[in-house]
C-alpha cells in the first residue's frame, strides 16, 4: 500500500486539488484509492459528496486517528492512499507524514508561497521523511520562473517534483461536477499531467522502499 500526504502550511496552495486527482488517478490506472479528508473546512468531503458512490472513496478523520484508519484501509483492501491536510495545522500534518511513505507539498510559483513552504520542509525533516515540492496553480510556460523556483527550494534543503500542475480552468470545472480531470477531460493536458505526477510519484516510492530495503 502507499500512503502520500499532502502538506502545506499555506492555505490556497492546491493541496485538496492534488489530493482528490491524485487519489482518481491512481484509480483510473487500478488501484484501489483512498482519500482521508483531515482539513475542518472538508472540502475533499464535500467532492466526494458530489460523487455518491464512485471511487476513489473520501473518509473524513481527525489527526489522532489517521493512523487508526489508515490501517482499516489497509484491510478492506485499499492500495493507494491520499492524505489531505489542513494549512496552519501542525498536528494533521504531523500525523499524516508520520504514516506517509512519500510527502507531497504543493505550492504556487510565487515568493510569498514559496518563502511560506519553510515551516513544512521543517516538518518534514523532523520524521526524515521522501519529500518533494509540486509547482500548483502557476503559468503554463515560464521556464525561468520555474528555473528560480527550483533553485529556491534547493536552496531550503528540498527538490521539486520534475512535473507541474499549472493553473487551468478544467480544474474547477471538473470539482464543480463532482469529477477529476481524469474523467471530465480524460484526453487534455490537465489529466496527462496529473497521470504524469502520479507514475512519477510510484517511482518514487519505490525508490525509496527499495533503497531503504538495501540498507
Amino acid at each position: 500500500m502507499t500512503i502520500i500526504a499532502i502538506v502545506s502550511q499555506k492555505g490556497g496552495s492546491g493541496k485538496t486539488t492534488l489530493s482528490v486527482n491524485l487519489a482518481a488517478a491512481a484509480e483510473a490506472a487500478g488501484a484501489v484509492a483512498l482519500i482521508i479528508d483531515t482539513d475542518p473546512q472538508a472540502t475533499a468531503s464535500q467532492w466526494g459528496a458530489w460523487r455518491a458512490d464512485k471511487a476513489p472513496e473520501v473518509i473524513d478523520s481527525a489527526p489522532p486517528r489517521i493512523q487508526a484508519k489508515v490501517d482499516a484501509a489497509k484491510a478492506q483492501g485499499a492500495t493507494f492512499i491520499v492524505i489531505d491536510t489542513p494549512p496552519h495545522a501542525d498536528s494533521a500534518a504531523s500525523r499524516a507524514v508520520e504514516v506517509a511513505d512519500l510527502v507531497l507539498i504543493p505550492c504556487r510559483p510565487s515568493a510569498f508561497d514559496l518563502a511560506a513552504i519553510k515551516t513544512t520542509v521543517s516538518l518534514v525533516r523532523l520524521f526524515d521523511k521522501p519529500a518533494f515540492v509540486v509547482f500548483t496553480a502557476g503559468p503554463h510556460h515560464a521556464p525561468r520562473m520555474y528555473e528560480e523556483a527550483i533553485e529556491l527550494v534547493q536552496s531550503f534543503g528540498i527538490e521539486a517534483c520534475p512535473n507541474i500542475l499549472p493553473d487551468r480552468a478544467v480544474y474547477r470545472h471538473a470539482s464543480a461536477a463532482g469529477a477529476s480531470v481524469v474523467e471530465f477531460e480524460p484526453e487534455g493536458k490537465a489529466a496527462a499531467e496529473i497521470a504524469a505526477i502520479h507514475a512519477w510519484t510510484i517511482a518514487q516510492v519505490n525508490m525509496s522502499t527499495t533503497a531503504h530495503e538495501g540498507v
